[in-house]
């Protein structure tokens, strides 16, 4: 009992006075203590302090050459030449070769490092230095690393792939298009997938404020629930009213699908926007369900095109460039933003997220589920394409093209 106030007294203490004393204070600070406890007294100030018995050892040989010695001039140096624990890479020299190779074995070092297609932790990195015989911890590694001047980083989405020679062409062609469009007050719209999402209680990315301690709880798992399926979000941006419309469909992506969304944002909101609309621009990806290889999403834009009773002048985005899209960034952006860190529990919650999704530019967005069925793995047979009333343009016919409606 007495042990344990002595111990708490002397932490006390020590507490109070390391931060105004260098390393040799520190020690003898330490050693003399222990001569004032007497016997046992080395023990106690080390369980106290968490200095090593040799440490105030020390300490109390410089207290008694002090005593023995008063007319000595003390060093200013807390150490003698050479004093400490030396660097590990100064006793291992070839360490920080080792490591280099292991990191970047395919610039730097072998090949066929065993480290080449597995996960680089310090821990991994760790392991196979030992088995090369080099004495170190994953804390070493870290540290090395970051001596030279490495990190953690994550993968950053920068290449967008082999670029189409006529690919700043076909963005100029896109925008004179849209911009004749919008002078003559005629509608233009950005149409695309959203990601599909599954409908249940899953995570879902991003947070939102909580009651400090009471997250929501979520499954574990993301096994998608049969009876409620996937949230399959067809959007059409109108690039003049900032206004948009998103039919969430509850089958498959398929350009039915999509060409039925377009469909629906005319009659809810496009046809009163534009009631003297003599024909629609839209422009989408290359890809997808509204792809320009796609033989049934010129079709249904044939099917469109006699139900609307207007022309349709689409122009397609070049290859790998699909972020470039309207709709991307102007509406699927702020949508992922209204719902982020929310479970997506059932097709009535995702509606009435999209619908209230707004910004402070005035965004204006609609929603609706789209409960209808579409067929996948449709075949379109050339006399059927041929019925398309399809002219396609000067520049990349298979890129921008009208589809008018049959009489």
């Amino acid at each position: 009992m007495q042990e344990a106030v002595a111990v708490k007294r002397i932490r006390k203490k020590y507490r109070a006075l390391s931060s105004i004393m260098d390393e040799r204070m520190r020690r003898q600070w330490a050693a003399s203590e222990a001569q004032s406890l007497g016997w046992g007294g080395v023990s106690l100030v080390s369980t106290a302090t968490g200095l090593t018995r040799n440490t105030i050892a020390v300490g109390g040989r410089e207290l008694e050459y002090r005593r023995t010695h008063p007319w000595a001039k003390i060093s200013p140096r807390l150490r003698a030449p050479g004093g400490g624990r030396k660097r590990l890479t100064e006793l291992d020299p070839g360490l920080r070769q080792a490591l280099d190779d292991l990191v970047d074995p395919v610039t730097r070092g072998h090949p066929e490092s065993p480290l080449r297609w597995t996960c680089k932790s310090t821990s991994k990195l760790a392991e196979e230095l030992q088995q090369q015989h080099h004495h170190v911890t994953d804390r070493t590694v870290a540290a090395l690393l970051k001596d030279a001047g490495f990190s953690l980083q994550a993968n950053r989405k920068m290449r967008e792939g082999l670029s189409h020679p006529d690919r700043n062409t076909q963005f100029e062609y896109i925008n004179a298009q849209v911009m004749a469009f919008q002078k003559l007050s005629q509608p233009v719209v950005s149409v695309d997938t959203k990601k599909k999402e599954l409908v249940g209680e899953f995570k879902n990315a991003g947070q939102e404020w909580q009651p400090k301690g009471k997250p929501v709880e979520v499954n574990v798992h993301d096994f998608p629930d049969k009876k409620l399926g996937k949230a399959i979000p067809y959007g059409v941006y109108d690039l003049a009213s900032n206004e948009g419309w998103v039919s969430v469909g509850i089958d498959h992506d398929t350009a039915r699908f999509a060409a039925a969304s377009i469909g629906r944002w005319w009659r809810e909101m496009g046809s009163q926007r534009f009631p003297r609309a003599t024909k629609l621009m839209i422009t989408a990806d290359g890809g997808g369900s509204n792809s320009s290889r796609n033989r049934l999403w010129k079709v249904s834009l044939q099917e469109l095109a006699d139900e609307l009773r207007l022309p349709l002048h689409v122009c397609h985005f070049p290859p790998g460039t699909s972020k470039w899209n309207k709709i991307e960034h102007r509406l699927f952006s702020f949508i992922t933003k209204n719902w982020r860190g929310r479970p997506l529990t059932s097709y009535e919650v995702i509606v009435n997220l999209i619908a209230n999704t707004t910004t402070k530019t005035g965004l204006t967005v609609r929603a609706a589920i789209d409960p209808n069925i579409y067929e996948t793995g449709i075949e379109v047979s050339d006399t059927e394409l041929s019925r398309v009333q399809l002219a396609a343009g000067k520049f990349h016919g298979e890129w921008n093209y009208t589809i008018r409606p049959r009489k």
